[in-house]
């Protein structure tokens, strides 16, 4: 068996699995946020449900729409405050404690390899960096692993993306990620498995790795893994002293097919409006006017990321007629990278530094484009009316891609900036 059969063998109470197999499996870790918490708290009580399986097993975030951006998400946000208080649910990340779910997951010691972790969020297939089976389920199905902790999976057929070579300077794992998408497609993997595999995967940071899994959604694939190593388990041990068990693939594991990529000459890629498998090399695009730049999201809002940036923004201002917003992913980021003067380098070149929250990622309350405006944007998603104006356009790229852009005022190769 490959990796993720054996997550879910082992999750099921089976020795074996197989692709298209229905297994009912038990959860180790559900999570929830301010937006889909108060309709799985809905369909909790619908079913008749008094009491959660497990209060330890939950975790509850609010990050989308941080600090309450209106009375509607002020009474969200209380919904859930009063679920957290009636079940007495341990692990729960009010404004200011805690960030981005996805950033606060991990770091709170809450993802661990070999894990079958869902969330009522899109992204959750992120803790895929971390050798779990993690994948993203409905309001409603949340409301039945609240109530029971287990929940019935379709085992997925599983692509082996085996990458390998060395990447150019400023060429990083965004940039690996969105050439896969433009590969596979929007639709090429849906309810498969990606387990991501070869030197290159393997020299990446714990924040690059999240990246890589984090946008695997944008495929349609149910889950996104890279087999734990020393990396993996220097971070999770620092982070959780709770047992757990590491699997790997089979040798002789099958696979659906395989994608082999060698990173070598890859450049920077850009994601074009409007849909993310989209993809184009950077100096394919031509000349692209910009008004926003955004640098933050599950996917690029971490401390290599704001390190990424500040490269390039060290000395330098951003270019009349553009804004920038930058926020950490986290409140543990936004510490981290004040105390290393992160934050100070882009205050003093002109960007705006927010509180950890989706921010404009979700087009929900900041960061919002007008008709006709244009924003490069570090985040997972440039759909239709995504950041505002359905008449507004956004483009997918890397840190560092972002950077340099708005330093120039166009999307710019970071590779021809001197940083």
């Amino acid at each position: 068996m490959n990796i993720i059969e054996k997550i879910l063998a082992k999750a099921s109470g089976k020795d074996y699995v197989s692709p298209g197999e229905i297994v009912e499996a038990n959860v180790d870790v559900a999570m929830a946020h301010d937006l889909t918490g108060p309709l799985t708290v809905e369909s909790f009580r619908k079913i008749g449900a008094e009491k959660v399986w497990d209060n330890q097993r939950i975790v509850i975030v609010f990050d989308h729409l941080v600090p309450a951006s209106s009375e509607r998400s002020a009474e969200l946000h209380s919904i859930m405050r009063k679920f957290v208080n009636e079940q007495k649910i341990e692990n729960f990340y009010d404004v200011g404690r805690g960030g981005i779910c996805h950033e606060v997951m991990p770091e709170k010691g809450h993802v661990r390899p070999g894990e079958l972790i869902v969330g009522a969020d899109s992204h959750t297939c992120t803790y895929g960096a971390f050798g779990a089976f993690a994948t993203g389920i409905g309001a409603t199905d949340m409301a039945a692993v609240f109530a029971t902790g287990s929940l019935w999976l379709k085992v997925p057929s599983v692509i082996k993306v085996n990458v390998n070579g060395q990447f150019q300077k400023f060429v990083t794992s965004k940039d690996l990620i969105l050439n896969i998408i433009g590969q596979i497609k929007a639709e090429g993997a849906i309810y498969k498995g990606i387990e991501f595999t070869g030197s290159t995967i393997r020299n990446l940071s714990v924040d690059g790795r999240m990246t890589i899994s984090n946008m695997v959604v944008e495929m349609s694939a149910k889950a996104g893994i890279i087999e734990p190593d020393e990396i993996t388990l220097n971070y999770v041990k620092a982070r959780t002293n709770k047992p757990f068990k590491i699997f790997k693939s089979d040798s002789d594991a099958t696979y659906e097919k395989v994608l082999d990529i060698d990173v070598t000459d890859m450049e920077p890629q850009v994601s074009c409006p409007h849909s993310v498998d989209n993809v184009k090399p950077i100096s394919e695009l031509g000349d692209v006017n910009i008004d926003q730049a955004f640098l933050g999201s599950c996917t690029n809002g971490r401390l290599e990321d704001l390190r990424s940036a500040t490269e390039f923004l060290k000395g330098k201002k951003i270019r009349n007629g553009v804004r920038m917003i930058v926020i950490p992913a986290s409140q543990e980021v936004y510490l981290q990278a004040l105390q290393e003067g992160l934050l100070e380098t882009f205050v003093k070149a002109g960007a705006i530094v927010g509180d950890p929250t989706c921010g404009p990622c979700l087009g929900g309350h900041l960061g919002l484009l007008a008709s006709g405006e244009v924003c490069v944007s570090s985040s997972n998603r440039n759909f239709i009316g995504r950041m505002g104006s359905p008449k507004a356009q956004v483009y997918l790229a890397s840190p560092a891609t972002v950077a340099a852009s708005a330093i120039t005022g166009k999307i710019t190769d970071p590779r021809t900036l001197e940083a």
